[in-house]
């Protein structure tokens, strides 16, 4: 079968590597469309705990094609995807139930073999259908996922105030989220009119277009834009920017919640006036992929809560995807970039 093959950071080749086989407990799965992720780009350049040699990919819809002995929950052809993200089992976070926290954490397609392939084989316990969801949406499974999880992240109060800065399709999902997980206001802010019309076409009212290089203008617009003019209840990082992050405080209301929640490198800082955090009670979460969020996301995604119409601007096939990496780092009209099989 055809694969992307990483030798190691930033050295890849489309390759010809065997096909799985199916073992006891796992399920063959076709695959149909992976989403290209910023994470993929962090992966690319041997971030974000990449371990290679690798097959990278994290965000898939597929067919099932294969069942390994003891699998009963899916059928061949039926469409499926896959939590890419595994816990221990067996560590102090894990068997406390904190399982995102595990300390031996492992993902699909950064630290073990994902999903730029024709095939794959996983555990059948990792294997979720979405049968009858239309693969366009179905592919955003996984950052849905993520959504949801820092939806409960947040614990959302009914009746609040949200902003979230980052028009990015893991952005506008959490925004959907919020949306219909409490909140009484949603503004969804960024730096490119196109994201925030497809924003708005999602069901998002409030959009605020920012300057890209001017954190005092943005931070002054979107002070202007709030319900109160004072700041919001809640606020999301979730661009992975720092200087987008040292925004957040300064735009929370007193008692109010900050979420980091977009991808930086790990040697990246943001910045705050810790007196200012002490004085009018900040709280400020973090939000890291998700373990346990995906029948929630399937469920979000079935009754309409969270769309995606409109998302997706690029597709490319496999042999291409140099060249999709290239475009979403790059190309300021990519929103969502498709590989398709």
């Amino acid at each position: 079968m055809r694969a992307v093959h990483y030798d190691a950071a930033r050295s890849f080749r489309v390759a010809d590597v065997p096909t799985p086989t199916p073992g006891p407990g796992q399920v063959l799965i076709k695959v149909l469309q992976v989403g290209v992720c910023g994470t993929d780009l962090h992966i690319h350049n041997g971030d974000f705990n990449a371990v290679f040699p690798l097959i990278p990919g994290h965000e898939m819809v597929g067919t099932v094609a294969g069942l390994g002995a003891n699998v009963d929950r899916f059928r061949v052809g039926e469409q499926v995807t896959v939590n890419p993200n595994v816990y221990c089992g067996h560590c102090d976070f894990c068997l406390a139930g904190r399982l995102i926290l595990c300390r031996n954490a492992k993902g699909l397609g950064a630290n073990t073999d994902g999903f730029f392939a024709e095939y794959a084989s996983v555990d059948a316990d990792l294997v979720f259908s979405v049968d009858g969801i239309d693969p366009d949406t179905a592919v955003f499974t996984e950052p849905s996922a993520c959504a949801m999880h820092g939806l409960e992240t947040l614990q959302v109060r009914p009746g609040s105030s949200a902003l979230v800065i980052g028009a990015g399709p893991t952005g506008l999902l959490l925004a959907q989220l919020i949306a219909t997980g409490g909140a009484a206001s949603v503004t969804v802010a960024g730096p490119t009119a196109f994201k925030l019309e497809t924003a708005r076409g999602l069901g998002i009212e409030n959009t605020v277009l920012i300057p890209r290089d001017d954190a005092a203008a943005a931070t002054e617009a979107l002070l202007a834009a709030s319900p109160g003019g004072d700041g919001y209840d809640v606020v999301v990082e979730a661009t992975g920017a720092t200087t987008v992050g040292d925004m957040c405080v300064p735009l929370t209301r007193s008692g109010g919640t900050v979420l980091i929640y977009g991808v930086t490198r790990a040697d990246e800082t943001m910045t705050f006036a810790p007196f200012d955090v002490f004085r009018r009670e900040i709280t400020i979460k973090g939000s890291f992929a998700e373990m346990t969020s995906f029948g929630a996301a399937i469920a979000a995604l079935r009754a309409g809560r969270a769309r995606t119409d409109g998302i997706i601007t690029h597709r490319f096939p496999l042999e291409e995807y140099g060249t999709a990496l290239e475009t979403l780092a790059r190309d300021k009209t990519a929103h969502k970039v498709v590989i398709t099989l």
